[in-house]
C-alpha cells in the first residue's frame, strides 16, 4: 500500500500513514492530505516566485509485496 501525508493546518505538523487507514486527527480537527507537487524548485522557476510550500511528491518507494 502507498503512503499518505497529512499535515496539520493549524500547528503544521505532519503524519504519514498507510493509505487506507483513518485521517489522523491533529488539534481537535482532521488532518489535511499534502498537495500534489506541481513544480520542482529549481532556478528557472525563481523568477515566476512560486512559493516552496510543502507538498507530496509521490516518490514514495512501494513496499514489496510477500
Amino acid at each position: 500500500m502507498a503512503a499518505v501525508t497529512y499535515h496539520c493546518t493549524l500547528c503544521n505538523k505532519e503524519a504519514t500513514i498507510e493509505q487506507g487507514e483513518p485521517v489522523p486527527v491533529c488539534c481537535g480537527r482532521e488532518m489535511e492530505p499534502l498537495p500534489f507537487c506541481t513544480t520542482a524548485p529549481h532556478a528557472e522557476m525563481a523568477r515566476n516566485y512560486e512559493a516552496d510550500e510543502p507538498c507530496d511528491p509521490g516518490t514514495v518507494p512501494r513496499k514489496k509485496s510477500e
